[in-house]
């Protein structure tokens, strides 16, 4: 285990979000701020001593280590950061600004699932539901990065294929991706 946290933050800013009409992360959260500094503050609430590192887009209302995005989906901007050596942590809690429904209770909960299924954080600790697995919103462990640094998969998917895994279903896990205007109305009826 890397000296350092448990846990440390990587949240991916920097999509266009086409399919909702324009970006996500500074989109205003019910919760208060915006999305992205709502998954900041929900990860703060649990590991308040854990780096966090935004990849893409600044937040408004949210402080982290700012790494630039190249630009050509997430899967290269994970290649990428693992290139800038982040600071030591044993995994890393990959989570696009998108994923809003998370909280606290949740988080905590999704990583003590993920540390007993993999105590070194030797894997990539991913949710499976319906039958597909969800890197994102998953914890990357560290020992991970220098492997990732080397890959150049366009796809997450792909990219995570190529990495040691584990995939758990979790009550914890809170894959509710907006995408598209439905999944924002179905969000915003729950909310």
């Amino acid at each position: 285990m890397p000296d350092g946290e448990a846990l440390g933050l990587l949240l991916l800013t920097g999509g266009q979000g086409r399919r909702l009409g324009g970006p996500k992360h500074d989109r205003a959260h019910p919760g208060g701020g915006t999305w992205g500094g709502h998954l900041v503050r929900v990860f703060l609430q649990g590991f308040p001593g854990g780096p966090v590192q935004i990849l893409g887009e600044p937040l408004p209302d949210a402080k982290g280590h700012v790494v630039a995005d190249p630009r050509r989906g997430p899967a290269v901007a994970l290649a990428v950061w693992a290139r800038t050596i982040p600071p030591p942590v044993r995994r890393w809690w990959v989570v696009p600004c998108d994923q809003v429904a998370w909280t606290a209770v949740d988080l905590s909960a999704w990583h003590a699932a993920a540390e007993a299924a993999d105590p070194p954080g030797g894997a990539w600790v991913m949710a499976m539901e319906g039958g597909h697995e969800q890197p994102l919103g998953g914890f990357l462990g560290a020992d991970l990065l220098p492997e990732l640094a080397h890959l150049a998969d366009t796809r997450v998917r792909d990219l995570a294929g190529r990495l040691p895994k584990l995939c758990l279903q979790s009550a914890a896990y809170r894959s509710l991706d907006v995408d598209v205007p439905a999944d924002l109305e179905a969000w915003q009826a729950v909310v």
